[in-house]
C-alpha cells in the first residue's frame, strides 16, 4: 500500500520537489545540485527517477523500500528517498539496473516522452 502510494504520488513533479522539501537538509541540497547539473528541477529529476524505479526495479529492490517505510515516522517520505538514492547509486552503476539492462536502457521514460530533459 505505501509503494503504491509513493508511486502515485511522488511521479507527480510537484509532489516530488515538495517531498523533497520536506525531507530537507543535506540530502534535499545534494539531489538539487545533481538535478541542476542535469539541467532538471528537482521535482522533475526526482518524478523521472520514481517513475522509472517502479517500471525497472526487481522484487528485492521493492523490499528495500518496504523495509525503508517500515516503522518509519514518515513512512512516505523514507520510501520515497530509498528510491531516490537507490536510482542515483544504479545510474552511477555501469550494469545499470540489477535486471541487467544497459546504462542507456536506465534512461527514464519520461526522457523520451519530453518529460525530463536530461
Amino acid at each position: 500500500m505505501i509503494l503504491q502510494e509513493i508511486v502515485h504520488t511522488c511521479s507527480n513533479p510537484h509532489v516530488a520537489r515538495a517531498a523533497l522539501a520536506s525531507i530537507g537538509g543535506e540530502f534535499a541540497a545534494d539531489f538539487a545540485a545533481r538535478a541542476a547539473r542535469r539541467n532538471l528541477p528537482a521535482g522533475v529529476l526526482a518524478a523521472c527517477l520514481v517513475t522509472e524505479f517502479s517500471i525497472k526495479a526487481a522484487e528485492s529492490e521493492w523490499d528495500g523500500v518496504d523495509e525503508a517505510a517500515r516503522g518509519a515516522d514518515q513512512p512516505i517520505l523514507s520510501g520515497f528517498r530509498y528510491i531516490l538514492v537507490h536510482a542515483l547509486r544504479e545510474k552511477s552503476n555501469p550494469a545499470g539496473w540489477s535486471g541487467g539492462d544497459h546504462p542507456a536502457a536506465w534512461v527514464p521514460r519520461a526522457l523520451s516522452t519530453g518529460h525530463c530533459h536530461a
